[in-house]
């Protein structure tokens, strides 16, 4: 039975993880449950699957916790999350908290040369080098829950004596792929994506793109491809995953019903399947399959993301850090829809490339750029 650690708990991805693991009881058991402020959410998890160690962000939830179970392992604080992301006594963990707080998390796990399913993209845009350098160096083994990755990770499968010519990742396009990008746009419009549910701040990083540009940064680390290799395929109908080209010319498709619960329960059992209980597709219902080639100069977040990876890995921790503060106030409506792309591009001219060869270095430019583009905001 394998023992699991989920970091994010209450999020989409934690509540699509522990319907696998619900449906599964004789395969995994929880272990430790990290979750933000939902401490209602938390307690029905508590309640359910028994874990040995919980983590919520404020103390007093904490103490509340403490007072509900005496026997429970609980913590708290910036403190409470260093010590849980140093346990070990789990088989594999679920990185998913949101943002650049899952760089630590997930770097102290790999250090400790444990296997991590990532669903959180923040950590290989922003620390994509020293990730994958640490888990080559500790015997880590890190899997991916992104549908679009865990569809490439499943084409390559078996794979490893072929040369990879191209990856081709899909994107649905987002609301706006035949529409026209203007000022008026509003926040709901953005917020209307016509194909997944998610989250606002990444339903508006489809929108833009971004998403799919953080997708680019994600394939190059996870597979040791260039940016050349990497193409963007606007495929609306979101059935196909994403594909690898190889060298010999044949591409490998990855297709499937628009769940994470499969890629989630791919990488719990990997490199085995498991019955997921959910509606198949049927391909006569489908019956045509339609890609088509994004517009860089349209969708100009995207474009950025190669660029950003042409410049180098602080050009990639300054184009996240800028783009979830620009995201954030257009979402409080404090900058039109068109400035989200304008001033990220703004930023990326503006910085020099610098080493970043640990999590304190990656944190610091992170916040400068945050700080920086507040400001920019504010002006």
């Amino acid at each position: 039975m394998k023992k699991i650690a989920i970091f994010g708990s209450t999020g989409s991805i934690g509540e699509s993880t522990l319907n696998v693991i619900r449906e599964n009881p004789d395969l995994f058991k929880v272990v430790t449950l990290v979750a933000g402020k939902n401490i209602e959410k938390l307690i029905q998890q508590i309640e359910e699957f028994k874990p040995n160690h919980v983590y919520i962000t404020a103390q007093e939830n904490a103490k509340k916790l403490e007072e509900l179970y005496p026997d429970l392992h609980i913590f708290y604080g910036e403190t409470g999350m260093e010590a849980i992301s140093q346990l070990t006594d789990f088989d594999i963990s679920v990185s998913a908290l949101v943002g650049i707080a899952g760089l630590r998390p997930t770097y102290n796990m790999i250090k400790n040369g444990k296997t991590v399913a990532l669903a959180n993209k923040e950590v290989l845009v922003a620390g994509g080098k020293l990730i994958m350098d640490t888990a080559k160096d500790k015997g880590a083994t890190l899997l991916t829950v992104d549908s679009e990755h865990s569809a490439i990770m499943q084409c390559l499968q078996g794979e490893k004596q072929n040369k990879i010519d191209k990856i081709l990742l899909t994107a649905s396009g987002g609301p706006f792929f035949d529409k026209e990008i203007t000022d008026d746009i509003t926040v709901e419009q953005a917020l209307n994506h016509p194909t997944w549910k998610m989250g606002p701040k990444v339903t508006i990083d489809s929108s833009t793109m971004m998403n799919k540009g953080f997708e680019v940064i994600e394939a190059k680390w996870l597979f040791d491809v260039e940016p050349s290799q990497i193409q963007v395929v606007v495929h609306r109908k979101s059935i196909v995953h994403s594909m690898v080209q190889f060298q010999d010319g044949t591409i490998m498709a990855n297709l499937g019903p628009k769940s994470m619960q499969i890629p989630i329960a791919y990488a719990l059992h990997y490199p085995n399947r498991l019955v997921n209980h959910i509606e198949k597709i049927d391909l006569f219902e489908i019956e045509t399959l339609t890609f088509e080639k994004p517009d860089l100069e349209k969708f100009q977040c995207l474009k950025l993301a190669f660029e950003a990876i042409e410049k180098g890995h602080s050009h990639q921790v300054v184009l996240n850090a800028a783009n979830e503060v620009l995201v954030d106030a257009f979402l409080n409506k404090k900058i039109t829809y068109t400035q989200i792309p304008k001033e990220l591009k703004k930023m990326l001219e503006e910085h020099t490339s610098r080493a970043l060869n640990t999590v304190e270095e990656i944190l610091a430019l992170d916040k400068e750029i945050k700080e920086k583009t507040r400001k920019r905001i504010e002006a």
